[in-house]
Protein backbone atom coordinates (compact mmCIF):
# COMPACT_ATOMS: atom_id res chain seq x y z
CA UNK A 1 0.00 0.00 0.00
CA UNK A 2 1.54 2.94 -1.08
CA UNK A 3 1.58 5.53 1.62
CA UNK A 4 1.88 9.74 1.84
CA UNK A 5 5.59 9.21 2.80
CA UNK A 6 6.17 7.15 0.08
CA UNK A 7 5.12 10.40 -2.26
CA UNK A 8 6.37 12.67 -0.33
CA UNK A 9 9.61 10.94 -0.72
CA UNK A 10 9.17 10.27 -4.64
CA UNK A 11 8.16 14.08 -4.58
CA UNK A 12 11.09 15.59 -2.66
CA UNK A 13 13.30 13.37 -4.43
CA UNK A 14 12.45 14.70 -7.88
CA UNK A 15 12.90 18.30 -7.23
CA UNK A 16 11.24 20.21 -9.94
CA UNK A 17 7.13 19.91 -9.95
CA UNK A 18 5.55 16.58 -10.53
CA UNK A 19 1.67 15.80 -11.99
CA UNK A 20 -0.35 13.50 -10.42
CA UNK A 21 -0.32 11.45 -13.44
CA UNK A 22 3.51 10.84 -12.73
CA UNK A 23 3.25 9.85 -9.11
CA UNK A 24 0.39 7.61 -10.67
CA UNK A 25 2.59 5.85 -12.83
CA UNK A 26 5.77 6.07 -10.52
CA UNK A 27 3.59 3.73 -8.00
CA UNK A 28 1.60 1.96 -10.61
CA UNK A 29 -1.02 0.57 -7.63
CA UNK A 30 -2.51 3.91 -7.14
CA UNK A 31 -4.81 5.28 -9.61
CA UNK A 32 -5.10 9.13 -11.37
CA UNK A 33 -7.52 10.70 -8.47
CA UNK A 34 -5.84 8.75 -5.87
CA UNK A 35 -2.79 10.03 -6.63
CA UNK A 36 -4.20 13.78 -6.93
CA UNK A 37 -5.87 13.15 -3.20
CA UNK A 38 -2.49 12.11 -1.67
CA UNK A 39 -0.83 14.97 -3.19
CA UNK A 40 -3.34 17.43 -2.04
CA UNK A 41 -3.46 15.69 0.98
CA UNK A 42 0.50 16.58 1.83
CA UNK A 43 0.11 19.58 0.70
CA UNK A 44 -2.67 20.20 3.37
CA UNK A 45 -0.19 18.65 6.06
CA UNK A 46 2.39 21.34 4.56
CA UNK A 47 4.51 18.53 2.93
CA UNK A 48 4.25 19.98 -0.41
CA UNK A 49 3.19 23.48 -2.36
CA UNK A 50 1.08 23.21 -5.75
CA UNK A 51 1.81 25.58 -8.50
CA UNK A 52 0.80 26.12 -12.02
CA UNK A 53 2.96 22.97 -12.82
CA UNK A 54 2.23 20.80 -10.22
CA UNK A 55 3.40 19.62 -6.81
CA UNK A 56 6.72 20.47 -4.91
CA UNK A 57 8.31 20.08 -2.25
CA UNK A 58 8.00 22.71 0.33
CA UNK A 59 11.27 23.53 1.44
CA UNK A 60 11.78 24.15 5.30
CA UNK A 61 14.11 22.69 8.16
CA UNK A 62 11.46 20.29 9.08
CA UNK A 63 10.47 18.56 6.15
CA UNK A 64 14.26 18.91 5.39
CA UNK A 65 14.90 16.37 8.29
CA UNK A 66 11.67 14.14 7.62
CA UNK A 67 13.30 13.87 3.88
CA UNK A 68 16.69 12.60 5.84
CA UNK A 69 14.94 10.15 8.07
CA UNK A 70 13.34 8.48 5.06
CA UNK A 71 16.59 8.00 3.77
CA UNK A 72 18.21 6.72 6.23
CA UNK A 73 15.81 4.08 6.70
CA UNK A 74 16.13 3.58 2.60
CA UNK A 75 19.65 2.95 3.39
CA UNK A 76 19.29 1.16 6.17
CA UNK A 77 16.15 -1.47 5.37
CA UNK A 78 14.16 0.07 8.05
CA UNK A 79 10.31 0.76 7.44
CA UNK A 80 9.91 4.30 7.50
CA UNK A 81 6.06 3.76 7.40
CA UNK A 82 6.16 1.94 10.53
CA UNK A 83 8.91 4.23 12.29
CA UNK A 84 7.42 7.76 11.71
CA UNK A 85 4.72 7.72 14.02
CA UNK A 86 3.62 10.27 16.29
CA UNK A 87 2.26 7.51 18.80
CA UNK A 88 5.69 5.48 18.60
CA UNK A 89 7.59 8.77 18.88
CA UNK A 90 6.05 9.56 21.91
CA UNK A 91 6.96 6.23 23.45
CA UNK A 92 10.82 6.86 22.49
CA UNK A 93 10.62 10.20 23.81
CA UNK A 94 9.60 9.20 27.68
CA UNK A 95 11.98 5.92 27.55
CA UNK A 96 14.75 7.82 26.66
CA UNK A 97 14.21 9.36 29.80
CA UNK A 98 14.47 5.98 31.27
CA UNK A 99 17.32 3.00 31.15
CA UNK A 100 14.81 0.17 31.21
CA UNK A 101 11.33 0.59 30.33
CA UNK A 102 8.62 -1.52 30.98
CA UNK A 103 4.66 -1.50 30.11
CA UNK A 104 3.77 0.28 33.45
CA UNK A 105 6.58 2.87 32.65
CA UNK A 106 5.17 3.65 29.52
CA UNK A 107 1.91 3.76 30.26
CA UNK A 108 0.46 1.81 27.72
CA UNK A 109 -1.82 -1.60 27.50
CA UNK A 110 0.61 -4.55 26.64
CA UNK A 111 -0.17 -5.23 23.64
CA UNK A 112 0.58 -1.57 22.11
CA UNK A 113 3.75 -1.71 24.61
CA UNK A 114 4.85 -5.24 22.58
CA UNK A 115 4.59 -3.71 19.10
CA UNK A 116 6.63 -0.67 19.48
CA UNK A 117 9.22 -3.05 21.43
CA UNK A 118 8.81 -5.41 17.92
CA UNK A 119 9.78 -2.42 16.10
CA UNK A 120 12.26 -1.06 17.47
CA UNK A 121 14.13 -4.23 18.52
CA UNK A 122 13.80 -5.94 15.10
CA UNK A 123 15.76 -3.04 13.44
CA UNK A 124 18.47 -3.02 15.82
CA UNK A 125 16.87 0.36 17.56
CA UNK A 126 16.17 -0.94 20.86
CA UNK A 127 17.44 -3.67 23.51
CA UNK A 128 14.59 -6.11 24.53
CA UNK A 129 16.55 -7.17 27.90
CA UNK A 130 13.47 -9.85 28.85
CA UNK A 131 10.55 -11.30 27.91
CA UNK A 132 8.76 -12.20 30.96
CA UNK A 133 8.17 -9.07 32.30
CA UNK A 134 9.24 -7.63 28.80
CA UNK A 135 11.75 -4.99 29.95
CA UNK A 136 12.85 -2.80 26.66
CA UNK A 137 16.38 -0.63 26.78
CA UNK A 138 16.45 2.15 23.53
CA UNK A 139 19.58 3.47 23.24
CA UNK A 140 20.09 6.66 22.47
CA UNK A 141 20.83 7.86 18.89
CA UNK A 142 20.66 10.87 16.20
CA UNK A 143 17.74 9.31 13.88
CA UNK A 144 15.49 8.34 16.67
CA UNK A 145 16.31 11.85 18.40
CA UNK A 146 15.18 13.49 15.01
CA UNK A 147 12.26 10.98 14.99
CA UNK A 148 11.18 12.34 18.24
CA UNK A 149 11.34 15.80 16.97
CA UNK A 150 9.81 15.44 14.32
CA UNK A 151 6.67 15.19 16.05
CA UNK A 152 7.25 17.80 18.81
CA UNK A 153 8.36 15.46 21.18
CA UNK A 154 11.58 16.24 23.65
CA UNK A 155 14.33 14.48 23.07
CA UNK A 156 16.03 14.11 27.08
CA UNK A 157 18.42 11.82 28.10
CA UNK A 158 18.64 10.26 31.27
CA UNK A 159 21.62 10.54 33.33
CA UNK A 160 23.77 7.81 32.49
CA UNK A 161 24.89 5.42 34.91
CA UNK A 162 26.83 2.33 35.12
CA UNK A 163 23.98 -1.07 33.92
CA UNK A 164 25.23 -4.38 33.69
CA UNK A 165 23.65 -6.88 31.85
CA UNK A 166 26.10 -9.94 33.25
CA UNK A 167 22.97 -12.16 34.31
CA UNK A 168 21.18 -11.79 31.16
CA UNK A 169 24.33 -12.16 29.08
CA UNK A 170 25.12 -15.18 31.22
CA UNK A 171 21.46 -16.32 31.03
CA UNK A 172 21.73 -15.82 27.27
CA UNK A 173 24.63 -17.96 26.70
CA UNK A 174 23.73 -20.86 28.37
CA UNK A 175 20.74 -20.82 25.95
CA UNK A 176 22.63 -20.07 23.16
CA UNK A 177 25.34 -23.41 23.80
CA UNK A 178 22.46 -25.72 23.95
CA UNK A 179 20.52 -24.34 20.73
CA UNK A 180 23.65 -24.26 18.37
CA UNK A 181 24.24 -27.83 19.45
CA UNK A 182 21.06 -28.91 19.04
CA UNK A 183 21.14 -27.01 15.24
CA UNK A 184 24.47 -25.82 13.71
CA UNK A 185 23.40 -25.73 10.55
CA UNK A 186 21.00 -23.17 11.00
CA UNK A 187 23.38 -21.12 13.16
CA UNK A 188 25.10 -21.11 9.93
CA UNK A 189 22.77 -19.38 8.14
CA UNK A 190 22.43 -16.88 11.19
CA UNK A 191 25.80 -16.13 10.82
CA UNK A 192 25.99 -15.34 7.08
CA UNK A 193 22.73 -13.21 7.13
CA UNK A 194 24.47 -11.06 10.19
CA UNK A 195 27.40 -10.53 9.03
CA UNK A 196 26.20 -9.07 5.83
CA UNK A 197 24.40 -6.69 8.34
CA UNK A 198 27.65 -6.28 9.64
CA UNK A 199 29.56 -5.59 6.45
CA UNK A 200 27.11 -2.80 5.99
CA UNK A 201 27.14 -1.09 9.46
CA UNK A 202 30.74 -1.49 10.20
CA UNK A 203 31.93 0.29 6.61
CA UNK A 204 28.68 2.99 6.73
CA UNK A 205 31.07 4.01 9.81
CA UNK A 206 33.57 5.06 7.25
CA UNK A 207 31.62 6.56 4.85
CA UNK A 208 30.54 3.82 2.78
CA UNK A 209 27.63 4.90 0.52
CA UNK A 210 26.37 1.54 -0.37
CA UNK A 211 22.79 0.60 1.40
CA UNK A 212 21.62 -2.16 3.47
CA UNK A 213 19.24 -3.81 0.29
CA UNK A 214 22.22 -3.16 -2.55
CA UNK A 215 24.74 -4.73 0.03
CA UNK A 216 22.52 -8.12 0.40
CA UNK A 217 22.28 -7.99 -3.91
CA UNK A 218 26.34 -7.73 -4.15
CA UNK A 219 27.07 -10.30 -1.44
CA UNK A 220 24.69 -12.59 -1.44
CA UNK A 221 23.05 -12.38 -5.57
CA UNK A 222 26.14 -11.24 -6.45
CA UNK A 223 24.46 -8.19 -8.66
CA UNK A 224 27.16 -4.76 -8.83
CA UNK A 225 24.98 -1.89 -8.30
CA UNK A 226 25.86 0.79 -11.01
CA UNK A 227 24.91 3.65 -8.38
CA UNK A 228 28.13 3.46 -7.12
CA UNK A 229 31.83 3.92 -7.29
CA UNK A 230 33.98 0.96 -8.28
CA UNK A 231 36.04 1.29 -4.80
CA UNK A 232 32.92 1.56 -2.78
CA UNK A 233 32.07 -2.05 -4.18
CA UNK A 234 35.39 -3.01 -4.02
CA UNK A 235 35.71 -2.19 -0.25
CA UNK A 236 32.08 -3.98 0.67
CA UNK A 237 33.68 -7.45 -1.06
CA UNK A 238 36.88 -7.17 0.45
CA UNK A 239 35.57 -6.63 3.72
CA UNK A 240 33.39 -9.99 3.03
CA UNK A 241 36.69 -11.65 2.69
CA UNK A 242 38.23 -10.40 5.82
CA UNK A 243 35.64 -11.38 8.04
CA UNK A 244 35.72 -14.73 6.57
CA UNK A 245 38.86 -15.25 7.15
CA UNK A 246 38.48 -13.92 10.82
CA UNK A 247 35.48 -15.81 11.31
CA UNK A 248 37.52 -19.49 10.01
CA UNK A 249 40.12 -18.61 12.49
CA UNK A 250 38.27 -17.76 15.14
CA UNK A 251 36.00 -21.01 14.84
CA UNK A 252 39.55 -23.13 14.54
CA UNK A 253 40.66 -21.29 17.76
CA UNK A 254 43.85 -19.56 16.31
CA UNK A 255 45.24 -17.23 18.34
CA UNK A 256 45.10 -13.42 17.11
CA UNK A 257 49.74 -12.61 16.16
CA UNK A 258 51.09 -9.13 14.47
CA UNK A 259 50.64 -11.41 11.13
CA UNK A 260 47.26 -12.45 11.22
CA UNK A 261 46.33 -8.49 11.79
CA UNK A 262 48.10 -7.71 8.58
CA UNK A 263 46.60 -10.40 6.63
CA UNK A 264 43.17 -9.45 7.81
CA UNK A 265 44.10 -5.92 6.85
CA UNK A 266 45.72 -6.43 3.80
CA UNK A 267 41.87 -8.58 2.60
CA UNK A 268 39.92 -5.44 3.50
CA UNK A 269 41.95 -2.83 2.16
CA UNK A 270 43.02 -4.89 -0.84
CA UNK A 271 41.42 -1.98 -2.99
CA UNK A 272 43.81 0.22 -1.82
CA UNK A 273 47.37 -1.87 -2.33
CA UNK A 274 49.72 0.70 -1.44
CA UNK A 275 48.70 0.50 2.40
CA UNK A 276 46.76 -3.07 2.60
CA UNK A 277 48.97 -4.87 5.06
CA UNK A 278 51.19 -2.42 5.78
CA UNK A 279 52.42 -0.80 8.77
CA UNK A 280 52.49 3.31 8.34
CA UNK A 281 55.53 4.91 8.58
CA UNK A 282 53.65 8.27 8.31
CA UNK A 283 52.00 10.29 10.71
CA UNK A 284 47.72 9.75 11.03
CA UNK A 285 45.39 11.84 13.22
CA UNK A 286 41.19 11.27 13.05
CA UNK A 287 39.78 14.44 11.09
CA UNK A 288 36.84 14.97 12.80
CA UNK A 289 38.20 14.55 16.43
CA UNK A 290 41.79 15.97 17.20
CA UNK A 291 41.52 14.83 21.05
CA UNK A 292 41.75 11.02 19.36
CA UNK A 293 45.48 10.32 20.20
CA UNK A 294 47.51 7.53 18.22
CA UNK A 295 50.85 6.22 18.31
CA UNK A 296 54.06 8.21 16.81
CA UNK A 297 55.02 5.94 13.52
CA UNK A 298 58.47 4.91 15.88
CA UNK A 299 55.79 3.50 18.76
CA UNK A 300 53.49 1.19 16.99
CA UNK A 301 55.66 -2.19 16.58
CA UNK A 302 56.49 -1.83 20.45
CA UNK A 303 53.41 -1.12 21.43
CA UNK A 304 51.50 -2.94 19.18
CA UNK A 305 54.19 -6.11 20.60
CA UNK A 306 52.92 -5.33 24.39
CA UNK A 307 49.43 -5.25 23.32
CA UNK A 308 49.75 -9.12 21.46
CA UNK A 309 51.75 -9.85 24.79
CA UNK A 310 48.95 -8.50 27.28
CA UNK A 311 46.62 -10.89 24.88
CA UNK A 312 48.54 -14.02 25.00
CA UNK A 313 48.98 -13.78 28.54
CA UNK A 314 44.79 -12.72 28.94
CA UNK A 315 43.70 -16.41 26.63
CA UNK A 316 46.61 -18.32 28.33
CA UNK A 317 44.17 -18.45 31.06
CA UNK A 318 41.62 -21.20 29.45
CA UNK A 319 38.86 -20.14 32.43
CA UNK A 320 37.69 -16.09 32.17
CA UNK A 321 34.66 -15.31 34.13
CA UNK A 322 32.59 -13.20 31.92
CA UNK A 323 33.33 -9.59 33.28
CA UNK A 324 36.97 -10.21 33.29
CA UNK A 325 36.95 -11.10 29.16
CA UNK A 326 34.44 -8.08 28.67
CA UNK A 327 36.94 -5.74 30.55
CA UNK A 328 40.08 -7.27 28.59
CA UNK A 329 38.05 -6.79 25.66
CA UNK A 330 37.52 -3.15 26.12
CA UNK A 331 40.78 -2.78 26.81
CA UNK A 332 42.04 -4.67 23.92
CA UNK A 333 39.81 -2.55 21.59
CA UNK A 334 40.57 0.92 22.86
CA UNK A 335 44.51 -0.12 22.91
CA UNK A 336 44.73 -1.16 19.19
CA UNK A 337 42.36 1.49 17.87
CA UNK A 338 44.93 4.39 19.52
CA UNK A 339 47.80 2.38 18.32
CA UNK A 340 46.49 3.05 14.67
CA UNK A 341 48.83 0.80 13.16
CA UNK A 342 47.68 1.67 9.45
CA UNK A 343 47.40 4.45 7.04
CA UNK A 344 43.76 3.57 6.60
CA UNK A 345 41.16 0.62 7.66
CA UNK A 346 42.24 0.75 11.02
CA UNK A 347 38.59 0.94 12.75
CA UNK A 348 37.44 -2.03 10.31
CA UNK A 349 40.14 -3.86 11.35
CA UNK A 350 40.29 -3.45 14.83
CA UNK A 351 36.42 -4.28 15.16
CA UNK A 352 37.68 -7.81 13.21
CA UNK A 353 40.16 -8.80 15.92
CA UNK A 354 37.84 -7.78 18.80
CA UNK A 355 35.24 -9.80 17.04
CA UNK A 356 37.96 -12.72 17.07
CA UNK A 357 38.41 -12.36 20.58
CA UNK A 358 34.86 -12.50 21.72
CA UNK A 359 34.34 -15.21 19.33
CA UNK A 360 37.20 -17.40 20.85
CA UNK A 361 35.73 -16.73 24.14
CA UNK A 362 32.12 -18.70 23.55
CA UNK A 363 30.68 -15.38 22.82
CA UNK A 364 28.94 -14.90 19.72
CA UNK A 365 29.90 -11.55 18.35
CA UNK A 366 28.05 -10.82 14.71
CA UNK A 367 27.03 -7.10 14.51
CA UNK A 368 27.08 -3.77 16.33
CA UNK A 369 23.11 -3.33 16.18
CA UNK A 370 22.10 -0.16 14.36
CA UNK A 371 20.75 1.39 17.38
CA UNK A 372 24.13 1.58 18.97
CA UNK A 373 26.41 2.14 16.23
CA UNK A 374 26.53 5.89 17.70
CA UNK A 375 27.16 4.76 21.16
CA UNK A 376 29.79 2.38 20.22
CA UNK A 377 31.87 5.37 18.24
CA UNK A 378 31.37 7.83 20.87
CA UNK A 379 33.18 5.33 23.30
CA UNK A 380 35.81 4.81 20.87
CA UNK A 381 37.56 6.94 18.07
CA UNK A 382 34.87 9.32 18.70
CA UNK A 383 35.35 9.82 22.56
CA UNK A 384 37.31 13.18 23.75
CA UNK A 385 38.86 11.10 26.53
CA UNK A 386 39.53 6.90 26.42
CA UNK A 387 37.38 5.11 28.61
CA UNK A 388 37.60 1.52 28.58
CA UNK A 389 34.74 1.18 30.82
CA UNK A 390 32.26 3.09 29.29
CA UNK A 391 33.09 0.96 25.82
CA UNK A 392 32.64 -2.14 28.03
CA UNK A 393 29.35 -1.25 29.28
CA UNK A 394 28.22 -1.09 25.00
CA UNK A 395 29.72 -4.24 24.81
CA UNK A 396 27.52 -5.89 26.89
CA UNK A 397 24.48 -4.20 25.04
CA UNK A 398 25.86 -5.29 21.88
CA UNK A 399 26.48 -8.68 23.52
CA UNK A 400 23.43 -8.63 24.73
CA UNK A 401 21.50 -8.02 21.36
CA UNK A 402 23.53 -10.37 19.11
CA UNK A 403 22.50 -13.78 21.52
CA UNK A 404 19.05 -12.72 21.73
CA UNK A 405 18.35 -11.86 18.07
CA UNK A 406 20.48 -15.39 17.36
CA UNK A 407 18.78 -17.45 19.89
CA UNK A 408 15.15 -16.32 18.84
CA UNK A 409 16.48 -16.86 15.21
CA UNK A 410 18.11 -20.81 16.33
CA UNK A 411 14.59 -21.66 18.77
Amino acid sequence: MVTKYDVFEYVYRKGGPVKPQEVSRAFRHIAYHSAYAMLQQLKTQGLLVKNAYGFQANMNPKNDRLFRLIGFCLKNDLNYNELLDKNLAAFISGAFQKKRVTVKDAGLDSRTFSKYVEILTKDGLALRVSRKPLVVAIPYNSFLRDVVAHFGQNALVAKARSDEYLDEIDKELRKFRRLRSANEARYRRVVDETELHFIHHSLSLEGNPITLPDTRKLLKEHIVPSAYSTESVQEVQNYQKAIAQMSKDAEDFRPITRESILRYHQLAMAHRPAIAGKIRSVPVMIRWNPDFSVAEASEIEPQLASLLEAYNQFIANKKQPLKSILAFSSRFHNEFQHIHPFEDGNSRTTRLITFHLLRTQNIPLLDIPLGLLEEYVFSTKGAAKRDDKKLEQVFQQIILYNLKAINEKLS
